[in-house]
């Protein structure tokens, strides 16, 4: 097993910084992903492109101490598009398959409570092309008094895309182009936002009959491809024509089968038929095959609009639309209207008496009414009127009115609504007019003005209704703004008065209001009452949890608040201590208003006292909690994210450093820190090395620092720091700390690429070659790879060590380059040096060059160092001076020779300014591989090395 404690910790001395880095945050959005246009530099706040259906990826780079929280907003494109918003470290947020509705912008917050947060944004443009739509469309007109007509066609093209697409018309093989002759006219409609392409073709000719292709691109942006549509005109071509089998309105009987055929009577292509229902989709069932419908055994659900729709993109399409109606009734009502000239709400002798009698049906206007009296048919007289539409009502409802009521016209009326001759049941309602038949009157049970009840119970809100017949009452909220009632609907109708509400809860409170309804019943203004429902619930309390930290022998007060509750009044408070009863706090007096808070007060806090404690709060229907953890236990430490180049590396011994760097939460609220302990382990590993770290006073804002050794390259590991006071241990910070290489730049002073990190250094594979370069180690080599080609290890001979290769098995081929480009330089002196090791080893290798690209004016490539051919099993030195005029790139381009034994890795990338050293070895600095055979090269011992490193790092 590997051994973890590797941490030289005794060696480097630990460091104070007595200044407060505490900083506002700031942010800076980094896109990755599958982005259009790739800037140079991956870091941009303007437009990220992308293609339709990839993955957007955004990154929010922050700095700042304490570490800010980042959170992502969106504004522009669709509202109904969402995303999760995010509250954690460095969040990056990603789409998979974007659509085009997700462009827009883009907001990353980052905030730690310093300063005011930084906001940066970023605009995501989604680039996307349809299939284009082409569309004919033709008129007739008379020309010079009827002597000849003029026939003129319009091709209009449309499509969806982003960017605007270029349109390219084509007669066969053949573009056509603006005013080419004067058959031809190409234009842009108004108000189309260059969507749509229109070529007229004027005055017909026959040689304008012909196959007409619209093309639309977008210039193969994002690499989407040009797409295309073609319509055939004829000397036949025509718009679609429709007829219908039926009558546009079908009445039907439910239960039977009903179909119904669409034909066509014209129409050059031959149109595609389309049945559609609306609202909604077709019946259950339902077969619409071709032309024609089938519907089996229809109910009264399937009314609607049917619609027949025929499209052949000549013209508007056709469309053709059938009414259907399935017969039914139901909801029969009456009214009794008491003589509405006297404003009379009463039936009285010697007045007039209307009654009406109304049914919900399909369709409505084929309802039949009969009127009988006491079982017989009722005879129109001079005093008795019946009419089948009257119009003071709604549409087909009948009305028998009894003028000047005699006592002989008292009795029981029915009204019988019928489809004659359809197998649909009758409905019908009965009223009875006596000198008991009165309007009603309504009112709330003595003790249910008010109804209490607890949250999740049931609860039932009553009115009596007197009078005969009684109707039903409807009910409604008051007090609210939305007006509706639990079930969702502003009114509900209740046959015995009872209103019936399951679980409620308290945003159910409130005034509701009970009407008799002006149906089934007296027609006369409303009566109604009120009922106030109020629905307790148990009280809500802060905090709900607080932690207290206070230094030893220091007073403490907690406090327990009431926020909101019905009954709103603390009934009782009782304290805990780690489950233990305490004895209550100091009465209220009695004059008091009822308490909203309950107190304790600590006089010291000591080790016996610390811990947790408990309020219970009640307001009679039940209890809430104040949870209070007490101690004097010192905060955690804040790590410091933004220690510039916290990594360094020693390539040859396998190891590197990290420099720690953190700031004590709030150090004044608990006794002073003594010291820390460090803990660090290896990842994936169990053992762990500690330190006991001791420090002098700490002030709010200090920056600590320590400096570990000995880390494995390239692995990670967990450090975790704990604070000690006099109380003992506080809380514990932890985190992960990585192996990075830094970016190379000329301004760093080491400033070698080992290509141990997954980011290597900033390097990027060339979007314009024909294969890449990759990465790997003698742990990730492939186990069937080539034998007799490429390095078994990197240059340090470890096996966890990286570098860069180029794999020339299949499919590569002869000629195939892959380049590796640097981050972009600027040039700050005259000369510089590219150092870098290479292994060239098999018999097919091709070659290595070393290329310097300007960018000056635009990106010019330069050729500085070239080396072909089989250079043996050892890893090379090479030392190219390069002299750019300006900021630049190096590039290295593996070149892929005859045959698969042609693997050429690279190593140790080193860029100074400066020239290189005069003495180069021929040939340059080996280091032979183990197996190969080569005489070794005496290797410096590693510890006079590192003494010295560690000596000038210490000062």
């Amino acid at each position: 097993m590997e051994v973890t404690c590797l941490l030289l910790l005794a060696l480097i001395p630990f460091h104070c910084r007595g200044q407060g880095v505490y900083a506002p945050a700031q942010a800076q959005i980094v896109h990755a992903g599958q982005a259009c246009v790739v800037k140079e530099d991956n870091i941009s706040e303007r437009v990220y492109t992308i293609r339709e259906g990839d993955t957007l990826v955004l990154q929010c780079l922050v700095t700042g101490h304490p570490r800010p929280q980042v959170r992502w907003t969106k504004t522009a494109g669709s509202a109904s598009d969402k995303f999760q918003e995010t509250s954690v470290f460095n969040e990056t947020l990603r789409i998979e398959r974007i659509a085009r509705t997700q462009g827009g912008r883009y907001y990353c917050k980052a905030e730690n409570g310093v300063g005011v947060p930084a906001i940066k944004s970023i605009r995501v443009d989604v680039q996307y092309l349809d299939e284009p739509v082409l569309t004919a469309h033709q008129t007739v007109s008379d020309v010079r008094g009827n002597f000849y007509q003029e026939k003129t066609v319009f091709l209009r093209c449309t499509v969806n895309s982003n960017p605007p697409a270029r349109f390219i018309w084509k007669r066969g093989s053949d573009t056509l182009s603006h005013s080419q002759d004067n058959g031809v006219d190409i234009y842009e409609p108004l108000y189309t936002q260059g969507e749509t392409k229109v070529l007229k073709l004027k005055n017909l000719r026959p040689q304008d009959y012909a196959s007409y292709t619209c093309q639309v691109s977008v210039r193969n942006v994002c690499g989407i491809p040009d797409k295309a549509v073609t319509f055939r005109l004829t000397n036949t071509t025509a718009p679609p024509a429709l007829k219908l089998s039926v009558n546009e309105t079908l009445v039907v009987n439910p239960g039977e089968n009903v179909t119904v055929q669409c034909l066509l009577t014209g129409g050059d292509p031959l149109p595609q038929l389309q049945w559609s229902h609306g609202p909604g989709l077709l019946p259950l069932g339902a077969l619409a095959q071709g032309g024609t419908l089938s519907i089996p055994s229809v109910q009264a659900r399937d009314s609607g609009y049917y619609n027949c729709t025929a499209i052949n993109n000549v013209g508007n399409p056709a469309k053709k639309t059938v009414n259907l109606l399935v017969r039914s009734m139901k909801n029969a009502t009456f009214q009794i209207t008491p003589d509405v000239i006297k404003e009379s709400e009463n039936i009285q002798l010697g007045q007039d008496l209307k009654l009406s009698c109304h049914v919900d049906a399909v369709p409505q206007e084929k309802v039949t009414y009969q009127w009988f009296k006491n079982g017989k048919p009722a005879r129109m007289s001079k005093r008795l009127l019946v009419t089948r539409n009257d119009p003071e009502l709604p549409a087909v409802t009948s009305s028998l009115e009894l003028i000047d009521l005699h006592f002989s016209d008292y009795g029981t009326y029915l009204c019988v609504a019928s489809f004659p001759g359809a197998p649909v049941p009758d409905l019908s309602v009965e009223v009875n007019i006596s000198s008991e038949t009165v309007p009603p009157t309504i009112s709330v049970p003595k003790g249910r003005a008010v109804v209490t009840v607890r949250e999740g119970s049931p609860a039932e809100l009553q009115c009596e209704v007197r009078g005969k017949p009684r109707p039903p009452v409807l009910w409604s909220r008051v007090d609210k703004e939305a007006a509706l009632l639990p079930s969702g609907l502003p009114l509900e109708e209740t046959s015995d008065g009872k209103l019936r509400l399951e679980r409620v809860s308290r945003d159910m409170s409130g005034t509701y209001r009970c009407q008799t309804a002006r149906y089934n019943g007296f027609n006369v203004r409303p009566r109604e009452a009120q009922v106030q429902l109020n629905v307790q619930f148990p009280p809500e309390v802060e905090p709900s949890s607080q932690d207290v930290r206070q230094a030893l022998g220091r007073p403490v007060l907690l406090r327990c608040s009431l926020l909101r509750g019905s009954p709103q009044r603390i009934a009782s408070a009782v304290w805990r201590f780690k489950g233990q009863l305490l004895p209550p706090p100091p009465a209220i007096p009695v004059a008091a208003e009822a308490p909203d808070h309950s107190e304790l007060h600590l006089d010291a806090v000591t080790r016996d006292s610390s811990g947790s404690y408990e309020c219970s709060v009640s307001n009679d229907v039940g209890s809430a909690v104040c949870l209070f953890q007490v101690s004097a236990k010192a905060y955690s430490p804040e790590f410091y994210f933004d220690t510039p180049n916290p990594t360094r590396s020693h390539k040859l011994s396998k190891n590197y450093s990290y420099v720690l760097q953190w700031t004590q939460k709030e150090p004044d609220a608990v006794d002073p820190v003594l010291n820390y302990r460090l803990s660090v382990r290896q990842l994936n590993q169990h053992n762990a090395m500690v330190k006991a770290i001791p420090v002098r006073r700490v002030e709010k804002g200090q920056l600590l620092e320590y400096i570990l050794t000995d880390l494995r390259v390239p692995h990670s590991y967990e450090v975790r720091l704990t604070p000690y006071t006099t109380f003992g241990a506080g809380d514990v910070a932890s985190r992960i700390i990585h192996y990075t290489e830094p970016i190379n730049s000329p301004n760093l002073s080491d400033n070698t690429c080992h290509f141990e990190d997954e980011k290597i250094c900033g390097y990027t594979q060339d979007l314009t070659d024909n294969f890449d370069w990759t990465r790997q180690n003698a742990l990730t080599q492939n186990p069937k790879r080539s034998p007799n080609t490429g390095p078994p290890t990197d240059i340090s001979g470890t096996p966890e060590g990286y570098y860069m290769f180029i794999e020339t098995s299949r499919p590569r081929e002869l000629g195939d380059r892959a380049r590796l480009v640097s981050p972009l330089y600027n040039a700050s002196a005259k000369f510089y040096c590219v150092s870098f090791f290479y292994h060239m080893y098999g018999k097919h290798i091709g070659s290595l060059n070393l290329l310097v690209r300007s960018r000056n004016k635009g990106a010019l490539d330069t050729h500085a160092w070239s080396l072909s051919g089989n250079k043996g099993n050892v890893w090379q030195q090479a030392h190219v001076p390069i002299n750019p005029s300006g900021p630049f790139q190096i590039i290295f381009e593996g070149v892929r020779g005859s045959g698969y034994l042609g693997d050429i890795a690279i190593d140790d990338v080193t860029l100074k300014k400066g020239e290189c050293p005069r003495k180069q070895m021929d040939p340059n600095k080996v280091v032979v591989m183990p197996g190969s055979g080569a005489p070794c090269q005496p290797r410096l011992q590693l510890w006079g090395s590192m003494a010295i490193f560690l000596l000038a790092w210490q000062r």
